[in-house]
């Protein structure tokens, strides 16, 4: 007899299965409408049809008597046709977890029955679910909503939006078919394709909202020139004012999206526009010298598989798997990297060059100094390993003083992919480290602020967070949080690193930029910010690593840290790169957060002041945000270095900094105690 399984993604039904072994039969509802297919014979050729929920149905139906077979006796562990899974427990269930994977499908199990595969993605939770066991899942989490009305998607049609110099930028339009006009509107600003993977925001159509997907200037069927972050503050306000004004919107308007798709969101916030009522800010890209391109006044190179992904009108995504990045990243002049690389030049890459300093071509498009300070209700997520966490950091310095209710703040454990993996390289996480609510945290949002709901989500703790080595989800009533104080910790002699100030003293290093240390990442997989292993790397004579004894006690860290580094050296400029890591027992050393900052920057982006040889300068850093516990045993470390390859491109030590044919060996020297007190600033939790 088959047994029925049904497909959810953020509580509406996507697909009916039946199940018999290999003989499977699947109905799938129509993209646009309310109505499910035929039922029509499975086979493994048809898991491409549900890509865009993470899932392969048919593969995981053919395996689940073996699933429940590998869990009767409830192991520890388990592996089925190469899925690795890890025993939990889910609500008093049994509870796998799957490992080593990007967007994993945990097994959940009842009385020895294979009832639910759930799948966490960065923006919505993905079910596959035995039917008559939906009460045993995230699914109960969406009861309130289970007797609304779902509407069909109808494609109103594509429109040119003029922006206010006459360039047209094209919009998909998608209005809830059936529902009574006009109705709030999601608007989605990308330079992703507006007609790929659109399908992802037809959950909130079928919840009766208007959904405005545009593609950003130059990119895809927009006009216009494609100038990463020049053109969104403006164009933002504008279609803002096009979306809001029309008939079958209420005036009432929402933007969400993450990454490049976050950045467009501040950008047309920042000039106040009246018809903007909330926002869902995910991992969001930040301003050029904060967040990148040039993080530090330093130039990225970590972002060029992005930048070689954007040289297409349309998003080209295999331009960035390559095993040649080493090359690549070494060329000079940079301006030449896209005629040597991909055998075209890429204006883009070049206009952003001519301006190493944050003169008015990037204050335009820094939506943090841009803006007027209006009050936009947002939800703000990201990850500690986000490689646009410091765009996440000015977001929170920019809405740290909105009304309460205003906003809300989830932090995870968590890379760019967000929301979509227990093992991160050099870390792993439990269950409970992936969540399965955040999309129906956003409609919530969406529904109080733009259709008035009281729903409480506005009364929900404003800010929720992970720490981890405690491995536990926290919550406070702001952001930095309020249990802790600012701690220093003094680098010292001989590398040692204590709550109080030592007397003076120094220590040098030689950095060479034809050899500068690692930052170790895996450049074709677009993910900058992971947590590695750094014990070998700080074993090169160009770091300096400053470590507390081994702790006796619990040490947990929440926020970003600041480093005060005291520095002179021989050369006009150079780079500090300073590393937040864990040590554990065995010696093994994990980062956790960084920051770096190009010399001549020191007192600001606006311009630079070259070094003088020799003399004591300071310097302050700020780095990424962790939420972690040092268990004891462990010791805290601060590493101190010049070069970071696959980072950022490595500084010449010469007034042309990071795109110079010529280089220099740079005599680096640290100083500390008395005087020059270099120092790492933390947030310890009481």
């Amino acid at each position: 007899m088959k047994e029925p399984f049904t497909l959810y993604s953020s509580g509406i039904a996507l697909a009916r299965f039946a199940a018999e072994r290999a003989d499977i039969t699947h109905s799938s509802r129509d993209i646009f409408g309310l109505d499910f297919s035929e039922p029509q014979p499975m086979t493994a050729q048809n898991d491409t049809d549900y890509a865009a929920v993470k899932l392969q149905p048919y593969r995981l139906l053919t395996l689940r008597t073996e699933f429940e077979a590998a869990a009767a006796s409830a192991p520890a562990e388990f592996s089925v046709d190469g899925l690795r899974y890890t025993r939990a427990e889910r609500n008093g269930l049994l509870y796998y977890i799957q490992r080593g994977v990007k967007f994993p499908c945990d097994a959940l199990f009842r009385d020895g029955r294979l009832i639910a595969w759930l799948c966490p993605c960065r923006e919505q939770a993905n079910l596959l679910v035995r039917d008559g066991f939906e009460e045993y899942t995230p699914l109960t989490l969406w009861k309130d909503y289970a007797a609304r009305p779902l509407y069909g998607v109808s494609m109103l049609g594509t429109f040119h939006m003029p922006m206010r110099d006459g360039v047209e930028l094209a919009a998909d339009v998608y209005l809830p078919e059936g529902a009574p006009l006009p109705v709030p509107a999601l608007l989605v600003r990308t330079p992703y394709d507006k007609d790929d993977g659109a399908q992802t925001y037809f959950r909130y159509v079928r919840r009766g909202y208007a959904v405005v997907v545009q593609d950003v200037r130059g990119r895809n069927e927009s006009g216009g020139e494609w100038l990463p972050h020049y053109y969104e503050v403006e164009d933002g306000d504008d279609t803002l004012t096009w979306v809001g004004t029309q008939e079958w919107c209420d005036g009432s308007v929402g933007m969400l999206g993450g990454s490049y798709l976050g950045y467009t969101q501040w950008c047309a916030a920042a000039l106040g526009n009246p018809h903007l009522k909330a926002m869902i800010s995910v991992v969001t890209a930040g301003t050029a010298f904060a967040d990148g391109p040039l993080h530090g006044g330093c130039f990225s190179s970590g972002g060029f598989a992005w930048n070689f992904a954007m040289t297409k009108r349309r998003f080209a995504p295999e331009r960035m798997d390559r095993a040649d990045w080493d090359e690549i990243l070494d060329i000079r002049p940079l301006e030449d990297i896209g005629q040597k690389a991909l055998g075209e030049d890429v204006p883009f890459i070049r206009k952003m060059l001519a301006h190493p300093c944050e003169d008015s071509f990037w204050l335009r498009g820094n939506w943090a100094k841009r803006s007027t300070g209006k009050t936009v209700p947002v939800l703000i997520q990201s990850g500690w390993f986000d490689d646009n966490g410091m765009g996440t950091t000015e977001a929170l310095d920019l809405t740290a003083g909105y009304p309460p209710g205003t906003r809300k703040v989830v932090l995870g454990p968590w890379q760019h992919s967000g929301n979509s993996r227990y093992d991160l390289h050099a870390l792993s996480f439990p269950a409970g480290a992936l969540r399965f609510d955040l999309d129906l945290l956003y409609q919530k949002w969406f529904d109080h602020f733009l259709r008035g709901e009281e729903n409480g989500v506005e009364q929900s703790a404003p800010v929720e967070y992970y720490t981890m080595g405690e491995n536990r989800w926290k919550t406070a009533s702001r952001w930095p949080v309020e249990n802790a104080d600012d701690t220093p910790f003094y680098f010292g002699e001989n590398g040692t690193l204590f709550p109080i100030c030592g007397r003076e003293g120094r220590t040098g290093y030689t950095y060479d930029p034809q050899d500068p240390g690692t930052h170790i990442i895996d450049m074709s997989e677009n993910e900058i910010a992971v947590p590695e292993d750094y014990t070998q790397e700080e074993q090169r004579p160009d770091y300096i690593c400053y470590t507390t004894p081994t702790l006796p006690a619990p040490l947990t860290v929440t926020g970003d840290a600041r480093v005060t580094l005291y520095v002179s050296s021989d050369a006009p400029d150079t780079d500090f790169m300073v590393r937040l890591c864990d040590v554990d027992e065995a010696g093994r050393s994990v980062k956790l957060a960084d920051g770096i900052l190009a010399a001549r920057f020191r007192n600001g982006f606006s311009a630079p002041e070259y070094l003088e040889p020799g003399k004591v300068e300071k310097l302050v850093i700020r780095t990424s945000k962790i939420s972690h516990c040092f268990l004891p045993g462990h010791r805290l470390r601060v590493s101190v270095t010049s070069g970071a390859k696959h980072f950022v491109f490595p500084n010449s030590n010469t007034k042309d900094a990071y795109n110079s044919t010529e280089s220099r060996v740079a005599h680096n020297t640290v100083w500390h105690g008395g005087a020059a007190p270099s120092h790492i600033l933390l947030h310890v939790e009481r």
